[in-house]
């Protein structure tokens, strides 16, 4: 049940952050460039989102096998 739940925070959290990260791509047509945009990007707490609901996922997709991680 556990696994479950982290994963939908996961997949929430995620789709929002790249949701943010597709609408800042507008800041193209203002002129920011290449360089300014992924530092504006990793300023914003939605690039975190999208990294942190990544892992989450993660979490909640790892099983243990006889000791092992697959």
């Amino acid at each position: 049940m556990l696994r479950i739940i982290l994963f939908i925070i996961g997949y929430i959290f995620s789709v929002i952050g790249l949701f943010f990260i597709f609408l800042y791509l507008n800041l193209f047509s203002i002129g920011y460039s290449f360089l300014e945009f992924v530092y504006f990007i990793i300023r914003s707490i939605y690039c975190d989102l999208f990294f942190i609901g990544i892992i989450l996922i993660i979490l909640a997709l790892r099983r243990k096998h006889n000791g092992l991680l697959l």
